[in-house]
């Protein structure tokens, strides 16, 4: 099978998927794109790709309406490390459904700060 490759340079990566339909004018609006995301009509290095802000980096292959796109870097622009996919965890066979469920936090309860003497109000922490 032969493949033809239609090249699109990055100026800059990542880019999400949806922003690159867009770009491209592959799609009328970021609406369609997603939706077409969704529904599964993209591909992304030959696999049905469901995820609308998908990261992509130079080397990765776009399959759209029967085109394909191989994504690559300009000269001027900066790479970046592509972080590595990491297979879902499989949950564990024959445990309880208590097991299974996430362990609750424990908040720190923290002593109330004290009142502004000349307000009347309490400090509010943003951090």
């Amino acid at each position: 099978m032969n493949e033809e490759y239609i090249e699109i340079e990055l100026e800059e990566e990542p880019i999400e998927l949806c922003k690159l339909l867009k770009v491209l004018n592959l799609v009328e609006g970021g609406g369609q794109a997603k939706n077409l995301i969704t529904e599964g009509y993209v591909g992304v290095n030959h696999e049905i790709c469901t995820i609308k802000r998908k990261k992509l980096y130079s080397g990765d292959v776009l399959e759209f309406d029967g085109e394909l796109f191989q994504l690559s870097l300009s000269e001027d622009a900066t790479p970046v490390q592509k972080p590595i996919e990491q297979a879902p965890v499989e949950p564990k066979q024959n445990t309880s459904a208590a097991e299974n469920q996430p362990a609750k936090s424990k908040r720190k309860r923290t002593k109330k700060p004290k009142v502004d003497e000349k307000t009347g109000r309490r400090p509010i922490s943003f951090g």
